[in-house]
């Protein structure tokens, strides 16, 4: 900040003008609920332009005399720190490792192989990273003239924060609204965690029909058009629409798959393209969006081929 703008910051800030004032009720109180903002280290327009938008709106409450409760918070705790952590120190956390203590050092950029440490040492540094971070972030909005009150900052990663999740989704299970199963989610084989969708990046290919053919129980074979040849020891079903005269003296028999030999129920379903390949299609588990979706409306069982590494699983 320049001379005249570090001045009217200091002001301010000494003077309390952003303060909230728990005194007041909550009738004459305007709350933000701020989303926190990923610390990433990257700071992008996207940023400013949002919290711009939420400052003019508080700026003009302010004016009119409410109390405004306008706290600032980062999102610290997740994928995107601990992926951080990783590139910065060139190490991952082993949780059956023990404490190191805090005086063991971790060299910045270092190369090499990938260092296993213990848990509490690889969320100590953690903290160390955030906290640079979270100073930048704070710098920026400091400098952009935000009029949040930074003595309502609040953290992900924080102690209190994990305590309220923790104990949320303990109540949940003892409530038994919160269950362990199998299902299809986003997976990341580094992490060994399931991730949101919002943290893949979904990218278009050119992709080629390959025709393959299965056989039939009562005899012959049926030709289906697939992008997707590698999922056929995933195959739960083949699905032919109702109306397709081609397919609809199969319906209710099974075909056989080329390769593993397995069982496939061929069944009628109106979402079945005819016009699209050769009009019949294998459903596997799972391929994409629209196999989950027929998996749970057709109520098939799970041939599961990819394992939690991400690599193909050895034929039963």
């Amino acid at each position: 900040m320049n001379e005249l703008e570090q001045r009217w910051h200091s002001y301010w800030q000494d003077q309390g003008i952003y303060r909230y004032d728990p005194t007041r009720g909550r009738d004459e109180t305007f709350v933000v609920d701020t989303p926190p903002p990923t610390v990433s280290g990257v700071l992008h327009i996207g940023h400013c332009y949002s919290f711009t938008q939420t400052d003019l709106v508080v700026r003009y409450h302010r004016m009119r005399g409410d109390n405004i409760f306008y706290p600032m918070g980062w999102d610290d705790n997740g994928l995107a720190t601990e992926r951080r952590v990783q590139n910065i120190f060139n190490v991952r956390c082993d949780p059956s490792l023990p404490y190191e203590g805090e005086d063991s050092g971790f060299e910045r950029g270092a190369q090499g192989d990938t260092k296993p440490i213990s848990r509490r040492r690889f969320i100590e540094l953690c903290d160390v990273v955030v906290e640079e971070d979270e100073r930048a972030f704070k710098g920026l909005f400091e400098r952009l003239g935000l009029s949040c009150d930074w003595n309502q900052t609040y953290t992900t990663v924080g102690k209190h924060a994990r305590f309220v999740s923790q104990l949320s989704f303990l109540r949940l299970l003892e409530r038994g609204e919160a269950e362990l199963r199998d299902a299809p989610t986003m997976w990341d084989i580094d992490f060994q965690s399931a991730i949101a969708q919002a943290e893949v990046e979904d990218r278009d290919k050119d992709g080629a029909f390959h025709r393959i053919r299965f056989g039939l129980e009562s005899g012959g074979s049926v030709v289906i058009a697939t992008t997707r040849p590698e999922l056929i020891p995933a195959c739960i079903a083949l699905l032919a629409h109702p109306d397709d005269e081609r397919y609809r003296g199969l319906i209710g028999s099974n075909a056989i798959s080329p390769l593993f030999h397995a069982p496939v129920p061929i069944i009628a379903d109106e979402a079945a393209d005819p016009d699209k390949g050769t009009g019949i299609l294998m459903v596997c588990t799972f391929g994409d969006a629209a196999d989950v979706e027929w998996w749970r409306r057709l109520g098939v069982p799970v041939r599961e081929i990819i394992g939690r590494d991400g690599r193909i699983k050895p034929a039963p």
